[in-house]
């Protein structure tokens, strides 16, 4: 394929790298890519975590080729459309109690702005105007907008962007390869950890807080899986001194661990929750932020004619978003896809921990349909060896997902045996390639 890469400044990527030997794909069905010359690669990211329900469903597609031809576009401030509202009423039936008011952003990072944006408000319409500060973790990752960026605590994602917001704090990340190192599930160490929110306390006053924004399982930094007990005392926490707790389940939401939300897999409910990848599949961009409706009823005030929250995108709600979201429900609730990753979690524990043993493999964590390995650092060369690994199973047929020094496995929620068999193979013989 005879293309021009040169205008084309790409995502998350080494530019140079990457254009001297790209790696392209042109087509895909079901569980697998194929290359432009042609090549299978099987999928073992869902893309970029977020297709669920596998590549090119014919009743996701459908749904978007009719309504493109039905209308393709309707403004969403101080108009509506019918497909909006139902989507909105469905998504509903699938969220963790009590959070059953919806806002349609187009991205996780729209998302997670949208929610840190409501978080605050929210505090300044019932008399609190003080509570401006927000408390992210170490190591998580919520999108790369201004806020998304201030509150996430992957230091590469922030250092290239100068001081970002003020008023924003991080807790203490949770990964412990100490006590937790080759943990099936949840770790049983550090629980304690969340009470670093309580120094935070301390050291502002509760009353300057606003929210605390985690990851129930922290996904882009590594797959890190939340120590028992650790979600249940940040939520007690967050309870006692008012301060509102997000959780960003743009990675988790829609079945990645076997239920339709970490929040019911983890029995941990938040005040807000954001969404996105999963909820199309990936094929149309769109996100959702899920808001507690006494949090939603205290916009509710005032005069009728005001706008309650001037906040929102040119595509919030877009149709086509709307028609995906729908057909991919269907999906999901037609083959029983949101807890398909609790039936198939020890099939991928198995396969995953197989490796253990294998040269400078230093972890492996897993749990529902979501798995990581964890390498020694090369001296001098943070990430490479997770680097490596991923080169080499694209050169056997194989797409993972390198993060820092781990290896990220999160494949459609359509998988077979056979398809964790091979994933499995594949990486063992790319890590025993390693030096």
């Amino acid at each position: 394929m005879d293309l021009n890469l040169d205008a084309l400044w790409m995502p998350f990527t080494a530019n140079r790298d990457f254009k001297q030997a790209p790696r392209l794909v042109s087509r895909a069905e079901g569980m697998h890519y194929w290359t432009p010359d042609g090549r299978q690669i099987l999928d073992g990211t869902a893309g970029l975590w977020c297709v669920n329900a596998g590549h090119a469903r014919p009743r996701i597609v459908a749904a978007i080729a009719r309504q493109a031809a039905e209308m393709d576009f309707a403004p969403p401030f101080q108009m509506g459309h019918p497909l909006a509202f139902e989507l909105a009423h469905r998504l509903q039936r699938y969220a963790p109690a009590g959070l059953n008011r919806v806002f349609f952003t187009n991205s996780g990072s729209e998302s997670v702005e949208t929610a840190l944006k409501i978080a605050l408000s929210y505090h300044r319409v019932r008399g609190e105007s003080h509570r401006t500060r927000l408390v992210g973790r170490e190591r998580g990752y919520h999108g790369v907008n201004f806020g998304g960026t201030a509150v996430g605590g992957i230091g590469g994602n922030r250092k290239a962007f100068g001081s970002s917001l003020s008023g924003i704090d991080h807790l203490r990340h949770t990964h412990d390869l100490t006590r937790n190192a080759f943990t099936r599930g949840q770790p049983a160490h550090g629980a304690e950890l969340a009470d670093d929110l309580e120094r935070l306390v301390a050291l502002h006053d509760a009353t300057t807080i606003a929210a605390v924004i985690v990851e129930p399982m922290a996904g882009s930094t590594g797959a890190l899986m939340p120590p028992k007990g650790y979600l249940e005392r940040l939520r007690e926490i967050c309870t006692r001194h008012g301060i509102l707790l997000i959780f960003d389940e743009v990675i988790t939401g829609f079945g990645r661990l076997g239920a339709p939300f970490a929040a019911q897999h983890y029995g941990v409910t938040p005040d807000i929750l954001t969404t996105a990848k999963g909820l199309t599949n990936g094929c149309v961009p769109m996100g959702a932020v899920f808001v507690q409706q006494g949090i939603h009823d205290a916009f509710m005030q005032g005069p009728p004619t005001a706008i309650e929250l001037p906040h929102g995108y040119t595509y919030s709600g877009h149709p086509l978003a709307c028609a995906a979201a729908l057909a991919t429900l269907d999906t999901f609730d037609d083959e029983g896809l949101l807890t398909r990753g609790a039936q198939l979690q020890s099939v991928l524990e198995d396969a995953l921990h197989s490796l253990r043993g294998l040269p400078h493999v230093i972890d492996i964590r897993n749990t529902g349909l979501v798995g990581a390995i964890e390498f020694e650092p090369r001296p001098g060369a943070p990430g490479r060896r997770a680097f490596e690994v991923f080169q080499s199973c694209w050169d056997a047929g194989l797409l993972v997902r390198a993060t820092g020094d781990n290896i990220a496995i999160s494949p459609p929620l359509i998988v077979g045996a056979s398809h964790i068999d091979q994933i499995a193979a594949t990486l063992r013989a790319a890590i025993l390639t390693l030096t």
